[in-house]
């Protein structure tokens, strides 16, 4: 499916996220309870976000921030908290709720937002169903999923059988990482500056090494904050490949290869990062992002690229196409 329609023009934001107060309670089964607003900020559980609450519910100020950022549009999906993971054969109703106030808000941007819908990894039929009626929904370019779920990831079983899925339905895939507990990260936010990369990093390790890519040639797949350590254990993985037959039993080709076919955000926050990322990946395959509106976003994500040497209209046009935008028949 490809969105179609006038998308605003200019460097396009893939990763932004938007929840409605409506569904601020989370799927069933998160272990950290619902998100709430207590006097104008967002909570989660009992913790506080540290951003105000209509940053991430008031789609009227997503909309001002988008443009106040210099952006063309942006691409919006659900935190990850409201991926339904723990309890998802519970989580229907509310993946399509949100899926369909997702249609509302997006289609009523005048061109500013692009939708990413959530959907359910753990069974290939329901995901056949949502991602089914996301195709015929105005505004909505793909999902946004996580990158492990009980101990997996995309390079077999059903998480792999999703991305099949995508690639049929033509939707965009989002991989967004949960910030997994673990207790050795439980002090200076390291459940997010570390874990949130590692995540990532097992992802895209999980789908070059597993030949992912090179059995759907069509999927467009990004991976969030610059692929996490991916970029710095490529030559890692490759030799590996080269070295061990249980590394490059699932695939044919060595891992930089398919590598640059993966789409990357730039939420780096260091230029050298980002040099690096830019080194290994495909020029036409690195988008922006920002994170907006958590404390870990990218706050200027159209300066920090063009300051680095990334051009504007080809982030746009990279954006356009992980997403599947195109002009108006």
């Amino acid at each position: 499916m490809s969105v179609r329609g006038d998308v605003r023009a200019g460097v396009v934001d893939v990763h932004a996220h938007w929840l409605p107060r409506e569904l601020l309670s989370l799927p069933p089964g998160f272990p950290l309870g619902g998100m709430s607003d207590r006097d104008g900020e967002l909570y989660l559980g009992d913790s506080p976000l540290f951003f105000a609450s209509t940053a991430m519910t008031d789609i009227d100020v997503v909309i001002a921030d988008t443009v106040k950022a210099g952006l063309g549009a942006r691409a919006v999906s659900a935190p990850p908290f409201a991926f339904p993971v723990f309890s998802p054969s519970e989580a229907d109703d509310y993946v399509s709720a949100y899926n369909d106030r997702l249609e509302q808000a997006v289609s009523s941007s005048d061109g500013t937002l692009v939708g990413l819908g959530l959907v359910r990894v753990d069974d290939v039929a329901a995901a056949r169903r949502e991602m089914t009626r996301l195709t015929d929904m105005r505004g909505i370019a793909g999902v946004a999923v996580p990158p492990l779920v009980q101990g997996r990831s995309y390079g077999d079983g059903a998480m792999r059988e999703v991305l099949a899925t995508a690639v049929d339905a033509d939707l965009a895939v989002l991989v967004h990482p949960m910030q997994l507990p673990r207790p050795e990260w439980k002090d200076h936010y390291l459940v997010n500056l570390i874990g949130n990369p590692v995540e990532t990093t097992t992802a895209v390790a999980s789908v070059l090494l597993s030949g992912v890519m090179e059995e759907l040639p069509d999927l467009r797949i990004c991976f969030v904050h610059g692929g996490g350590c991916a970029p710095a254990l490529l030559g890692r993985w490759g030799h590996g490949w080269r070295s061990r037959e249980d590394v490059r039993h699932g695939g044919s080709r060595p891992p930089a290869e398919p590598f640059t076919r993966l789409y990357f955000d730039t939420v780096t926050h260091d230029p050298d990062v980002l040099r690096l990322l830019s080194a290994h990946a495909a020029p036409e395959r690195i988008v922006c992002g920002s994170d907006y509106p958590f404390d870990m976003a990218q706050p200027e994500p159209v300066r920090f690229l063009l300051d680095h040497g990334l051009d504007a209209e080809t982030l746009e046009a990279n954006g356009r196409a992980f997403l599947g935008i195109h002009g108006p028949d």
